[in-house]
């Protein structure tokens, strides 16, 4: 699928350079934004904040709650899938599309450049989909983030479509920051140790970051909780104790 997107890439320069490529798919365009899954990107944040379903529609709940407009936008896109029973083949769609961004400059500028008109971006990322036979949730999906000039957050609401789809999995991300690399032992023990805070029924799954700023000790960061036992934060917290008043 990758190959097909890579393919599809000259389409940009073809599009940019010529309007008449246009003029076919803005009804299609304008009838995919009216979908209630995908408003405007002011309805959708208000709509999807709250996570409520339409009137007399099924209604999906977020396994995990996000914030913020990437966190929104994945929240959409996470209802629509599910609807449409395709949560894998989207997840793998949106990650071979962030793929492309890597591997292509011109690609990644073009999805960055806000002075391109929102038509040519429109027109670009509908053929690029159809070319790389993305699925209808996706490319929609695709369509409003071109239309509300939002293709420069693709990876980042990737990453948070992945959050979503995780945790649908009953998967926990664990992410462990520590001045250098944990021997295997010990990351066998904290992962043991997080699965049974976290409990049956989930798999945890144990993120490494290493960050010689902390000093030493480590923090462990996961289901949006962070326990911080670096010693930098506990430098921290005995400087503030030292400064405080002695009381007598």
């Amino acid at each position: 699928m990758a190959g097909r997107i890579r393919s599809a890439l000259p389409l940009i320069n073809r599009i940019a350079r010529s309007d008449s490529f246009l003029a076919p798919h803005r009804a299609a365009v304008h009838r995919t934004l009216q979908s209630p899954v995908f408003a405007s990107s002011s309805e959708s944040s208000r709509y999807y904040a709250t996570a409520a379903a339409p009137p007399k529609e099924q209604k999906i709940k977020l396994p995990v709650a996000l914030y913020g407009g990437a966190g929104n936008y994945a929240s959409a896109l996470y209802i629509a899938s599910k609807k449409a029973n395709v949560l894998d083949k989207v997840e793998a769609e949106l990650l071979d599309l962030v793929q492309a961004l890597e591997k292509s400059p011109t690609f990644s500028q073009f999805t960055k450049d806000l002075s391109v008109p929102a038509d040519t971006r429109v027109k670009a990322i509908t053929d690029i989909a159809e070319q790389a036979k993305f699925s209808q949730v996706t490319k929609t999906f695709l369509i409003v983030l071109a239309e509300n000039g939002r293709l420069r957050s693709i990876d980042t609401i990737a990453k948070k479509f992945a959050e979503l789809t995780m945790a649908d999995k009953g998967i926990v991300k664990a992410t462990v920051t520590t001045v250098m690399p944990l021997p295997p032992s010990e990351e066998k023990e904290l992962k043991e140790t997080l699965q049974q805070i976290i409990g049956q029924g989930k798999q945890v799954t144990l993120e490494q970051k290493i960050d010689a700023s902390i000093l030493g000790g480590l923090v462990v960061e996961f289901s949006q909780k962070v326990f911080d036992m670096s010693i930098k934060t506990r430098a921290k917290q005995m400087e503030r104790a030292l400064m405080e008043p002695v009381q007598f």
